[in-house]
């Protein structure tokens, strides 16, 4: 069993990165994913981060 991780600043980021890592590792199978959401404050602005690890066996 592997795992990939992906971190990313939006969420449209993080699906792009998983979609790109499933479509181009095709004959890999799927565990499982997690997802979690971080939200911080940096001054004013609120900082999100967006993450996952892909759960997979090759």
């Amino acid at each position: 069993m592997k795992v990939k991780l992906f971190d990313e600043a939006h969420e449209k980021d993080l699906e792009k990165a998983i979609n790109d890592f499933l479509s181009e590792n095709n004959t890999i199978e799927v565990v499982d994913i997690k997802f979690d959401v971080s939200c911080s404050m940096f001054g004013e602005d609120q900082i999100y981060c967006f993450s996952a690890m892909v759960i997979y066996q090759k």
